[in-house]
């Protein structure tokens, strides 16, 4: 049995992670979301994918700690290195992705959050990155993606004192882009990924690669990515598709 459920309907792939008590990322749970992400990526039907977890409690908690007691250096190095690649992996997903964050987070689950490109959160959702009380940093990805969503202030504030972070303040300071019931989630998380799926793929694609890169890049330089990756769907099958419906005043079907 493995730690994920697997379902796809139509363009929508959705990955929910199960891992009773606390869906801890173990080395093994991060082994086989690779697997998955590797899957999704190649499969040309799926436009958006979905990650959330089971239960009401707990979105995921992050390394088990028990597992780290004896790790040194080079240890350490292996596990943050299985970590980084996972999320940024995910990061690099070419479809969008959209966490819905059902519980609390905490570190390597406030990463995975930070690795996907739209968080929607429960209202009873926390976020932490408590590794300084271990004598520890974030070992995926937290001090890069986290001052990149939010100020480098605040991104310092919640590293440095390890604290939990509501939905409410995680939505104020742009942690989060939604804030919803837990009882709307699935819900709200469904529709909104149904929207974007409805949507040209190859400009949703397009878009993220043009964000991706020039998020980056000085902003001279992103325009300049915009404009070579803009100009090419000119000359897409999508773009043909969605001028016909727009002429005809009909809704685009990609």
């Amino acid at each position: 049995m493995g730690y994920f459920e697997v379902f796809q309907q139509k363009h929508i792939a959705k990955l929910i992670l199960n891992r009773p008590p606390v869906n801890a990322l173990s080395l093994e749970v991060l082994a086989e979301l690779r697997m998955h992400l590797e899957m999704i990526s190649n499969d040309s039907e799926v436009r958006v994918l979905i990650i959330t977890a089971s239960g009401e409690k707990f979105f995921a908690a992050g390394a088990d700690i028990k597992g780290l007691q004896n790790a040194g250096v080079e240890e350490g190095k292996r596990i943050n290195k299985q970590f980084l690649e996972t999320f940024d992996q995910l990061a690099k997903l070419p479809i969008p992705t959209i966490c819905s964050v059902n519980g609390l987070s905490l570190g390597g689950g406030t990463e995975l959050a930070l690795a996907c490109d739209i968080r929607i959160a429960s209202d009873q959702a926390q976020f932490g990155l408590p590794e300084t009380n271990l004598g520890l940093i974030p070992g995926g990805g937290g001090t890069q993606r986290l001052p990149r969503l939010v100020s480098i202030g605040r991104a310092k504030d919640i590293l440095f004192t390890g604290r939990r972070v509501s939905a409410k303040e995680a939505l104020e300071i742009g942690l989060v882009e939604y804030v919803v019931s837990y009882s709307e989630l699935s819900d709200f998380s469904d529709k909104l990924a149904q929207t974007i799926s409805e949507k040209s793929p190859n400009a949703i694609r397009t878009i993220k690669q043009a964000i991706n890169s020039g998020m980056n890049a000085e902003l001279t330089t992103g325009l300049e990515i915009e404009l070579e990756l803009g100009s090419h769907c000119f000359g897409s099958e999508d773009f043909k598709k969605g001028i016909s419906a727009f002429l005809e005043k009909r809704k685009p079907v990609f």
